[in-house]
């Protein structure tokens, strides 16, 4: 019987990790420039109040280009 509450347990863990992942993220390898274009069309495109749209990552690449992902729900409320 314990092992079934395990068992139950581990879905309800999987199903929350399902809907916390239920957020589109795009990576982009972009020179300078154009990268703080992009990021600017993509928060004019989906607004941080609605999309929850944020920058989740960035790293400076060899040749001034900057990688970034950005993240943000898929539709707004």
């Amino acid at each position: 019987m314990w092992r079934r509450a395990r068992r139950s347990e581990g879905r309800r863990r999987a199903g929350r990790r399902e809907r916390a992942s239920s957020v589109r993220r795009e990576t982009f390898a972009l020179p300078r420039d154009a990268a703080r274009a992009k990021a600017r069309e993509l928060f004019a495109r989906f607004p941080k109040a609605a999309y929850m749209t944020e920058i989740e990552s960035s790293r400076e690449l060899p040749g001034d280009r900057i990688e970034f992902t950005m993240r943000r729900l898929p539709s707004a409320d």
